[in-house]
């Protein structure tokens, strides 16, 4: 079980102070009872000498009856237990007890002591602390010395020689109970007042320490539980301007990096994951490139083995078919046959010119070319075909765009089929742009192709580049694209396709550009050089 610390610190707080009064409160209590004493000394001693003062003259005129009444009724005081006054050998002259009047007392009694030290001749002018001491706890017995004077010592019924200076004692008893009274009343409320202020302190001690110390505590520990929970929004309010206060503001200030360091932690686990997946999605699209081009190129050697071993057959029978037609005694059903002969024929030609083509990996001559200049005679080419009749072709060319080593047949051949299909794709009429850009940053030229006509479907998309594959029925033989798709890659290119279906499709060419300047650049080299 936990033990509240408030009740602890005021358990043992409160034990030192009961320490610490009651040992204060010992040497008041011992300091208050000799002020005591010392007065009650005082005022006892005061009283014999008033009542020596009083006796003067009855002793100057030797009237011991009323030396001896005076002694009586002085005693009658409560506080006056006993009074006598001794001669010389100490011989009681007066008393309030008449039976030791006469009486010699023994020099060990309490009324010779403050005189008489061990048998030595009696002292003279002794102190009150020494001529006073406490009897049975219950009186104080105060000696006063007479003394002898020129008026005692010249006097007729006196025998004192002068040169005696003590002739008498004056031996008095007084009662100490009014003086134990006091001391125990004082005693008790002290007691009390300790134990009152004892308790008052402990009391305010357990509260400020709830309020100052174990309530911060106890929040700072509600959220230290709560962080240790997982909740990192735990913060402590109510900041005092102490050493708890301090610790407060450790504890925010440690939440606080905490928190910062889980978040950068989750963003950079975010950012982690994202990269993964592009660098998934870019291994991909390369996987998916090698196994294009080894297809193509696996493809490739057996097309051309094939169009090799059927061209030759078709070239034979095209040359006869075309002889035999020129004949003339042959009637015209055979005619009109060897006609059909010829037409599909050629056709099979075409389509094995198509498939050598396909197959030659021809090395592109490569020189510095002006990319732009390319697309426009390419647009030129294609801009008075059927097919663009109702196609308005939007041309947009970055005039910064460097010039490029490239083979520009196989350039114009790559533009001139990438344009028929976007023509193709717009039956109906539609919008073709063309547009380059010079991205710096990345050291890339960029050619983006875009038609609003039908689209693809997107599970053909990653077949477009296949050969043979084609979306134009009987209109195509399905090979531009790939012939195409091989020459960017000759290049070090890139292509990437983006269709929607009824929406129209883009295709995006990016080519390395090498060292080398901008248009604009060499012109004003030129114009510089010039001047």
């Amino acid at each position: 079980m936990r033990i509240r610390l408030a009740i602890r610190y005021s358990f043992f707080s409160g034990l030192v102070l009961l320490v610490v009064m009651i040992v204060s409160t010992f040497f008041h209590i011992n300091k208050v009872q000799g002020l005591f004493a010392e007065i009650a000394m005082n005022d006892a001693d005061a009283l014999a000498d008033l009542i020596l003062r009083n006796s003067y003259h009855l002793m100057m005129e030797d009237d011991r009856r009323h030396l001896q009444l005076l002694v009586e009724e002085v005693s009658e005081s409560q506080m006056i237990e006993r009074i006598r006054i001794l001669g010389r050998e100490g011989i009681v002259s007066f008393s309030t007890n008449i039976a030791e009047v006469g009486t010699a007392l023994d020099m060990q009694d309490d009324s010779c002591a403050f005189c008489h030290v061990a048998d030595t001749k009696a002292l003279v002018d002794v102190p009150v602390e020494e001529r006073t001491q406490m009897v049975a706890g219950r009186y104080m017995n105060v000696t006063r010395g007479i003394y002898n004077d020129p008026g005692c010592f010249t006097a007729a019924c006196h025998v004192h020689p002068p040169d005696q200076e003590k002739i008498g004692v004056l031996d008095m008893a007084v009662s100490i109970e009014q003086l134990e009274k006091l001391t125990e009343m004082h005693e008790r409320d002290v007691l009390i007042m300790i134990v009152f202020m004892l308790l008052a302190l402990i009391l305010c001690h357990g509260l400020l320490t709830r309020k100052l110390i174990e309530a911060p505590i106890e929040k700072l520990l509600e959220q230290t539980a709560a962080l240790s929970a997982g909740d990192l929004s735990a913060r402590v309010k109510s900041l005092t301007r102490d050493e708890l206060g301090e610790l407060g503001r450790s504890f925010n200030l440690m939440a606080d990096n905490l928190q910062r360091a889980q978040s950068e932690l989750q963003q950079w686990t975010n950012t982690l994951e994202q990269r993964v997946n592009e660098r998934t999605m870019a291994m991909s699209e390369m996987q998916e490139q090698l196994i294009r081009s080894a297809k193509l190129a696996s493809l490739g050697e057996l097309v051309a083995g094939i169009a090799h071993e059927i061209n030759n057959p078709l070239t034979g029978i095209l040359m006869f078919s075309s002889l035999s037609a020129k004949h003339p005694d042959l009637p015209p059903p055979v005619k009109e046959n060897l006609k059909l002969i010829m037409t599909e024929t050629d056709r099979c030609a075409k389509i094995v010119r198509g498939l050598l083509e396909f197959a030659r990996e021809s090395i592109p001559e490569k020189k510095p070319s002006a990319l732009n200049k390319i697309i426009e005679q390419t647009i030129a080419l294609v801009t008075y075909q059927v097919f663009f009749q109702d196609v308005e072709i939007d041309c947009r060319l970055d005039p910064n765009l460097p010039e490029i080593e490239l083979d520009v047949d196989q350039w114009q051949q790559v533009l001139l089929n990438m344009f028929i299909n976007a023509a193709q794709a717009m039956p109906q009429g539609g919008v073709l742009v063309v547009a380059s850009e010079y991205i710096e940053e990345r050291g890339l030229a960029q050619i983006r192709i875009e038609d609003n006509g039908e689209g693809i479907d997107q599970e053909h998309i990653d077949k477009i580049f296949d050969p043979f594959f084609s979306t134009k029925a009987q209109k195509g033989l399905g090979l531009g694209l790939s012939v195409s798709y091989g020459i960017i890659k000759n290049h070090g290119g890139n292509i990437k396709v983006e269709s929607t279906l009824g929406q129209g499709t883009r295709f995006i060419i990016e080519l390395p550009v090498k060292a080398g300047s901008s248009r604009e650049t060499e012109d004003a080299a030129d114009d510089t050089s010039t001047n």
